[in-house]
């Protein structure tokens, strides 16, 4: 084994395709897990990076992802894409509002940044290098993210222009779009930090007067990649979701929305039930067969055309 390119290939349960289990380097020279699937056919194959939620839990965190969560993995394989399972450093509360953009410069031959990154960044240090895969597309790169992975999609393509399109489901997107929590949030004593777990964000009105409007088209107006944002009817935050679809669409953005009735936050990544199979209601297969026709127009669009 290279010590430089780890790889662990491993058999996924149910499928012919393994996992490529991989360490791939951040920025400041730490290490991210991803979990690599490719399609049996030979590619280069167009790659979907899949993220979820908050950052931490390492290799473990992936692997439990790819055996218990990997239904979204089997529907894109099955449609040609190769994909993978992140993971990336832990979310820093109001790292992105109060950190800045970072700087990164050389001090003795080394690196030096004003901050450390984010976890964000590390997402982005990911596509970058898995654009070198000789199985990967570089010109066709996918994020799809969910939750906390929604509103780095915004953070990520606010910055980088290295992606296709991209899937922000559910974006928890408070912070890119500088909003100003309310009484139904609270500063934990025992931390001084925010806890924001049960904030009621789901009336578009109530969101929109809470945010900072110029601060948010800010960061909104250097957005050059396609996006579709996807709601969930009843979530408290829903109003979040389609304020950053709404403020996408008004700046001009190429953007979608498309919303739907479904009791589990993070629907559109089915998980294995007690009895090993898969649990998918109709509602999520109609939710992914929309990401992968969402997705099949620009992995299949001439790029000379849309440049």
């Amino acid at each position: 084994m290279d010590p430089d390119h780890v790889v662990i290939r491993q058999p996924v349960e149910g499928s012919n395709i393994p996992v490529d289990l991989m360490y791939l380097m951040t920025w400041d020279g730490l290490y991210a897990p991803i979990g690599l699937r490719l399609p049996e056919a030979g590619g280069p194959h167009p790659l979907v990076l899949l993220a979820s939620g908050n950052g931490g839990g390492g290799m473990p965190w992936i692997r439990d992802a790819v055996a218990n969560r990997g239904y979204i993995m089997e529907r894109l394989l099955d449609a040609g894409y190769a994909c993978a399972w992140i993971r990336y450093r832990s979310e820093v509360e109001l790292g992105y509002e109060n950190g800045g953009r970072l700087i990164r410069d050389i001090r003795q031959g080394r690196d030096m940044f004003n901050r450390s990154p984010l976890e964000y960044e590390d997402e982005i240090a990911i596509v970058e290098q898995l654009k070198e895969h000789p199985a990967i597309d570089p010109e066709r790169v996918f994020l799809v993210g969910m939750s906390h992975g929604g509103e780095m999609v915004l953070k990520i393509t606010s910055e980088y222009h290295g992606v296709r399109a991209a899937v922000a489901s559910e974006p928890a997107s408070h912070e890119f779009l500088a909003l100003q929590p309310d009484h139904t949030a609270f500063v934990d004593p025992n931390t001084g930090m925010r806890n924001i777990e049960e904030m009621q964000m789901a009336d578009l009105e109530r969101v929109m007067a809470r945010i900072d409007l110029a601060k948010a088209m800010e960061r909104i107006s250097t957005i050059q990649t396609p996006i579709l944002v996807m709601g969930r009817d009843t979530d408290h935050l829903q109003g979040i979701f389609r304020a950053t679809y709404e403020l996408l669409a008004e700046a001009g953005k190429e953007v979608e929305w498309v919303s739907w009735d479904h009791p589990v936050h993070g629907y559109i990544y089915p998980s294995r039930g007690p009895s090993g199979d898969y649990e998918v209601d109709s509602t999520q297969v109609q939710a992914i067969d929309g990401i992968i026709a969402f997705l099949d127009r620009y992995a299949k669009q001439d790029l000379t055309a849309a440049r």
